[in-house]
């Protein structure tokens, strides 16, 4: 099954397209591969169905985030649910990538700490890896955040009895105080730690993108405090810096840091990345066969990205899933309770 997609980019046409391969059955152990070819290639992503004794299968997805965002790849998953009923398109997807282009001349209007610059040349071999690629091979675990957790942290975290409180910003505080402090540069109260996280431009652009907008339209916001506020801080000040990040986001803060991207073909830049799942809503995907019963990411090892994804039972917890070292482990779970509890 063949789906063409045709748009325009820096006045070069470039055709999508995404070819679903079926090889057996469910029975049998099928496997889909579904391509995504740019022309030039560029891009791709395979999932693949694997099926169980008692009937079940788990299909797994590996796919490149300059093709899809979390948004606008529930949005594909929701339109290959419906061409695997047999039914059309269930979004018509936006593919204008040029809604996102750099200026012409790009004008960066703000200072960017939230990214750093590459010593070389796109395509050349960097000398010293962008990312932490420790040697030691991680521990892994998950915690639990329960609905009580949330009421309970919401309620420190309030500066008024009448204000509100975000629930992703309140986690990322707690988190954020967690992960840094359990590293052994802790040791320096004047020690700045960043956390980074993804915010949706959809909405905050000017004129906004289309909700159907298919691409990777989430720019990384940040939040800076020293190791000293970290520790004996009150978590409302960590959870206004966090809400802070967000805000700064506008529609010319946006603009500015995509011309940047133009400029200087940066990374972003920070002590470790908070990447939520939370409220994706990939298990409400409607399949021909279903809903899936639990949708989360693959394990990995990296300590510079934690990951936030719903829970299999309560819908209104979260599971923080962490990749540390073991003595970084072991610190972080022990200031994990330790803050929930204080």
């Amino acid at each position: 099954m063949n789906l063409t997609l045709r748009t325009r980019n820096h006045q070069t046409e470039i055709l999508t397209l995404l070819t679903f391969t079926c090889i057996g059955s469910i029975g049998s152990g099928m496997y889909i591969r579904v391509w995504v070819t740019f022309r030039p290639p560029r891009f791709y992503q395979i999932p693949k169905v694997t099926s169980f004794k008692c009937g079940g299968f788990a299909m797994g997805i590996s796919t490149s985030h300059a093709t899809f965002d979390g948004i606008s790849f529930k949005i594909f998953l929701q339109n290959l649910a419906a061409l695997a009923g047999g039914k059309p398109l269930a979004v018509t997807p936006c593919n204008d990538r040029e809604l996102l282009a750099a200026r012409s001349p790009p004008r960066v209007t703000f200072p960017h700490p939230e990214l750093v610059k590459l010593q070389t040349h796109l395509g050349q071999e960097l000398n010293a890896p962008v990312f932490d690629a420790a040697q030691e091979a991680p521990d892994f675990k998950i915690f639990r955040l329960t609905s009580g957790n949330f009421s309970d942290m919401k309620e420190k975290a309030k500066t008024s009895p009448s204000a509100r409180v975000s629930g992703f910003n309140v986690v990322t505080a707690h988190i954020w105080r967690c992960k840094a402090l359990s590293q052994s540069e802790a040791q320096d109260p004047d020690r700045v730690s960043t956390v980074l996280y993804a915010v949706n431009i959809r909405p905050r652009l000017n004129p906004p993108l289309p909700e159907s907008y298919a691409g990777n339209a989430v720019l990384t916001a940040y939040a800076n405090a020293t190791c000293k506020e970290l520790r004996e801080g009150p978590i409302s000040k960590l959870v206004e810096r966090v809400a802070e990040g967000s805000k700064r986001m506008t529609d010319e803060y946006a603009r500015s840091a995509i011309d940047w991207g133009e400029i200087h073909k940066g990374f972003p830049h920070g002590d470790f990345l908070i990447s939520s799942w939370w409220k994706l809503g990939f298990d409400e995907v409607d399949y021909p066969w279903g809903c899936p019963r639990y949708s989360c990411p693959v394990v990995y090892h990296r300590k510079d990205i934690i990951l936030l994804f719903p829970d299999i039972d309560d819908k209104n917890s979260v599971n923080v899933l962490v990749a540390l070292p073991s003595k970084e482990m072991e610190k972080f779970e022990s200031l994990f309770h330790k803050f929930l509890s204080a």
